[in-house]
């Protein structure tokens, strides 16, 4: 049909790009969901999956023909280096973003004549949150932030682009994103569901790893694909940035009783620690466990990705005894004027992505 919508996701089987693929799949829309693996999404989701690596240019040229009835791009695949951190400083991670992103838009806006409107991810990194403390809250018509940023060169080259076309552009800036998908580059609720596991398993309770302090927010990668939803329509959304929460506030040493409840261990607190290291020394502990409840035959660092550097960044692990943890907030008002008023309680989502680890049998249940 001509009229009929359909949405490209790239990264699909990312944190954001599997709930994108659930919303947009259970609105009705068509959905070419772009990765190299199936999104992990639940059985009934309807889409159509085109495996495809995004570095390769002539691959995207090839998949080009598949493209043309796309109205609307859900841009949410990225590149990481092993190691997550420095990656984030180095001119060949940002440059293979760039290219990545180019790689599939270019032959898509020659594809595509209905196209509509992009959607695109950058973060609080936009703001300088790993280079220095920021001005509270973060806002989004503040002059850019003096660093080298991937997302510079894709909002650079999309801009230019939209220049005189015919679809708009909303990019996209979440606080620290929670979902179900495992394997992937930052979504800790995997690294968490597997350090409770072997804790349960060595009959240990679920110590805090980090520090103290380090006031910030989260979102959840439903409430981001309900704004996807929202922004592929919106006049209010064309040509706009915008800061995504939770609408509340935390600290994971607050939040952590909740979490251990939600996993059903108790909580305590020690000096800080290395969840890489923890994990990474009881794989085998984590493959008897596999085995013993029948789990996906999943690896452990398979499971993890590369989520279990981002947890220790995020847990302040190996920040400096002395240093006061500055607090990462984001203005969220741009985005509730502009229409989307939609929130989450952040203690309720760890309950929910947790319990869905176990429903979906990639961690054992609670009580096992």
């Amino acid at each position: 049909m001509m009229n009929e919508r359909c949405v490209l996701i790239a990264g699909a089987s990312g944190v954001i790009g599997q709930s994108a693929v659930a919303r947009f799949a259970a609105a009705g829309w068509r959905v070419l969901a772009v990765s190299r693996r199936a999104p992990d999404v639940d059985a009934g989701v309807a889409y159509e999956h085109v495996s495809l690596d995004l570095t390769d240019a002539d691959a995207c040229r090839a998949a080009a023909a598949r493209f043309a009835g796309v109205t609307h791009v859900v841009y949410a695949a990225l590149y990481e280096k092993p190691g997550l951190y420095a990656g984030w400083f180095e001119t060949d991670q940002m440059e293979t973003n760039l290219v990545m992103l180019r790689n599939l838009m270019e032959p898509l806006l020659t594809a595509a004549r209905g196209l509509r409107h992009v959607s695109v991810f950058q973060g609080t990194k936009a703001y300088g949150a790993h280079l220095h403390p920021i001005a509270l809250p973060a806002k989004e018509d503040r002059p850019r932030d003096a660093h080298a940023n991937f997302y510079w060169l894709q909002e650079d080259w999309l801009r230019a682009r939209r220049a005189d076309a015919d679809w708009g552009l909303t990019i996209w800036r979440p606080q620290v994103v929670f979902g179900g998908a495992t394997g992937v580059a930052m979504n800790i609720v995997p690294v968490l569901g597997a350090y409770a596991a072997i804790c349960r398993e060595l009959e240990l309770p679920l110590a805090y790893p980090g520090r103290p302090g380090a006031v910030s927010e989260a979102v959840d990668a439903d409430l981001i694909a309900d704004a996807l939803a929202w922004a592929a329509d919106a006049p209010a959304a064309a040509d706009e940035t915008f800061n995504i929460t939770n609408g509340d506030v935390f600290t994971w040493a607050d939040a952590w009783p909740g979490i251990a409840r939600a996993v059903g261990l108790e909580a305590t607190y020690s000096a800080p620690f290395a969840l890489v290291d923890f994990l990474l020394t009881h794989e085998a502990v984590w493959d008897r466990l596999v085995a013993r409840h029948g789990l996906r035959a999943t690896p452990l660092r398979a499971l993890l990705g590369e989520s279990h550097h981002y947890a220790d960044l995020l847990f302040g692990v190996h920040a400096p005894d002395h240093a006061a943890r500055a607090p990462v907030l984001v203005s969220t008002i741009k985005l509730r004027q502009a229409g989307f008023g939609a929130c989450t309680d952040t203690d309720a989502m760890f309950v929910k992505w947790l319990a869905r680890l176990a429903e979906r049998r990639i961690v054992p249940p609670p009580g096992a």
